[in-house]
């Protein structure tokens, strides 16, 4: 009997101690001081090569930042909700945050070059027409294409080899331009050289395969925004998906308050200036705008969000790919377009010609309705001739003067206009 209840006593306090442990473990300031802390485990995540793009390669962009999204210093918006799941693929472009020492973050935006139906449709028009299969290895079949094999065997990226791709950056290529390209692509290690000899087969699969599809990055690469070109700043690629510096686009901005709105029209028409009159003497004009086309930084800056409708004349070297000339098209002319679609003629650009499509398609939604009569109705005058094509001898640079003269009074000075202020508060010209 004594035994029994000698052992009843010793499970009970046993039990006792159990819940004095349970109960000390529940007490945070106990509990930090009882034991050591256990490491904080973290979540692992899985991307997918086929959600990156991976797979696809070296049918792909490139691959330098694939790093930062293996080590997630760069995570989508989404992650940063209790669910931590990967937005859909079928999206076109993503919210972002980047990092490069865990602790301060900062916005960026992850884009594809084309939507994935655009691009599974692509994949599939290569096998078909190439190896005469629903599936295949692009890269293999792209490969025995003859205009890769041009490319393998070049010295120089000459206008021959990007003749009949459908980017109108190449429309009329100069050879200082695609100089520029070899020589600040980005993508490998700068060897500052016009010569192919640092890129490998798969570098230069990698970069025709991105004039193919969508000039874009090559333009943020080649014209970056630390020199003053109003592009955002190119960050890398992994894959299919590119990364950039985040903006805001225009669509955003169309209800503003009016000084806002006279000083982002007042930014786009420095923008298209720029555009037209640099110091290397090329001229880019738009084939197409909309209210993405332009995208605004959190400090009010304006920039050109999406640069894959730009086209480049050469007012130094010209074009050497005359206009008439037999256009030759192949796989890589129709991974994007319909390879029967029509080019803009090169000799057919004038200068005006950004202008009266910014007139037309994005200026009266930014302007419309928002100042006082006298100065609306002159404003309304103005875009409507514009639109119209300006109808008169004078060009676009008179004609931007003339709407900047009527919106430089609107304009405020405060911290609202970051990427100023408080310059413009000691400046004569404000």
């Amino acid at each position: 009997m004594g035994r029994w209840i000698w052992c009843l006593c010793s499970r009970v306090a046993d039990a006792l101690v159990l819940l004095l442990v349970l109960a000390l473990g529940c007490e945070p300031s106990t509990a930090a001081t009882a034991s050591p802390s256990v490491p904080h485990v973290k979540p692992s995540y899985s991307f997918g090569r086929t959600f990156l793009g991976l797979d696809k390669c070296n049918a792909c962009i490139g691959t330098s930042i694939c790093k930062k999204f293996f080590k997630e210093e760069i995570r989508f918006d989404t992650w940063l909700s209790s669910h931590l799941k990967l937005p859909p693929s079928s999206l076109l472009s993503y919210s972002g945050n980047y990092t490069d020492d865990a602790k301060s973050w900062r916005l960026v935006d992850i884009t594809r070059l084309t939507s994935k139906y655009q691009h599974d449709r692509a994949d599939k028009r290569i096998c078909t027409s190439l190896l005469k299969t629903k599936t295949c290895s692009l890269e293999r079949a792209l490969r025995r294409t003859q205009r890769f094999q041009k490319w393998l065997r070049a010295k120089r990226l000459t206008p021959d080899l990007v003749q009949g791709l459908s980017s109108p950056m190449l429309r009329c290529p100069s050879q200082r331009l695609l100089d520029r390209i070899v020589r600040r692509y980005a993508e490998v290690p700068d060897a500052g050289s016009i010569y192919m000899d640092h890129l490998t087969d798969r570098d230069k699969l990698r970069l025709l395969y991105t004039l193919a599809v969508n000039s874009h990055p090559i333009l943020l690469q080649i014209f970056p925004d630390v020199e003053g070109w109003p592009f955002p700043r190119y960050l890398g690629s992994c894959g299919r998906l590119v990364v950039s510096a985040s903006t805001r686009p225009l669509r955003d901005f169309f209800g503003a308050a009016p000084e806002v709105a006279a000083d982002l029209a007042l930014q786009l028409l420095a923008v298209l200036r720029s555009m037209a009159t640099n110091d290397l003497n090329y001229f880019f004009y738009f084939t197409h705008v909309d209210a993405g086309t332009f995208g605004v930084f959190s400090n009010g800056h304006l920039f050109i969000r999406d640069a894959s409708t730009l086209g480049i004349i050469d007012k130094e070297e010209g074009s050497q790919l005359m206009d008439g000339q037999e256009e030759h098209k192949d796989i890589f002319s129709c991974l994007t377009v319909d390879c029967q679609s029509a080019f803009v003629s090169c000799g057919s650009i004038r200068e005006k010609h950004s202008l009266v499509m910014v007139c037309q398609d994005l200026l009266p939604k930014l302007l419309t309705g928002k100042f006082l009569p006298p100065v609306q109705e002159r404003i309304d005058a103005f875009l409507q001739r514009c639109a119209r094509g300006l109808g008169d001898n004078r060009g676009a640079s008179e004609a931007m003067a003339e709407l900047a003269e009527i919106l430089k009074p609107l304009r405020s000075c405060d911290s609202r206009f970051a990427y100023r202020y408080p310059d413009c508060r000691y400046s004569d010209k404000f």
